[in-house]
């Protein structure tokens, strides 16, 4: 089934990381200088197609997100290319990984400190959480936050701590991620 395709993006020359910018249509230079093996070909050939269609942004979503990698991670292990980041699933990320990974994707920073960012405090103005406000709280709860519950934080939903309905805020101090169960 993937022959065909293997045969055109996998070719000496295309989908290369190593050069500047990977083409489809390599030049003779281009293509004799490509010293990957035929498996490596393939598999950046593949990369290139998963990271092509998961940058679609009409593809995949989920509740409401585009499909996103979240991570958390120090400054000063960023600085330092050293260390673990922490996906919202719990999974470790080598810290070059983490920056390698940023190279292909669209970035949104949480920095968590004592300074208060007014663009996650909503008040009354809106009662759904905004994206900004999603992004933040997988990064900050990482899951459920229900009492003895584990679920990772795609498998849930933003809710308000103090009920919309009785007065509850949109704001990212007073909302959490919590499953259906």
């Amino acid at each position: 089934l993937l022959d065909g395709w293997f045969t055109k993006f996998a070719a000496p020359g295309v989908c290369n990381p190593a050069d500047q910018s990977p083409t489809l249509t390599p030049s003779d230079d281009v293509a004799e200088r490509d010293v990957r093996s035929h498996a490596q070909r393939q598999h950046d050939a593949l990369t290139a197609l998963v990271r092509g269609q998961l940058g679609d942004p009409k593809l995949g979503q989920h509740n409401g997100l585009p499909v996103t990698v979240i991570v958390s991670a120090t400054l000063q292990d960023i600085q330092a290319k050293t260390g673990h980041a922490v996906t919202a699933t719990g999974t470790l990320l080598p810290i070059p990984d983490v920056i390698r990974m940023a190279t292909h994707a669209y970035h949104y920073l949480a920095l968590f400190d004592r300074v208060k960012g007014q663009a996650l405090w909503l008040g009354r103005t809106k009662r759904i959480a905004t994206a900004d406000q999603r992004i933040m709280l997988h990064s900050k709860e990482r899951g459920c936050t229900r009492p003895g519950c584990d679920k990772p934080g795609y498998l849930t939903e933003v809710h308000h701590v103090d009920e919309w309905a009785d007065g509850g805020l949109t704001n990212i101090d007073t909302l959490t991620l919590a499953c259906r169960a």
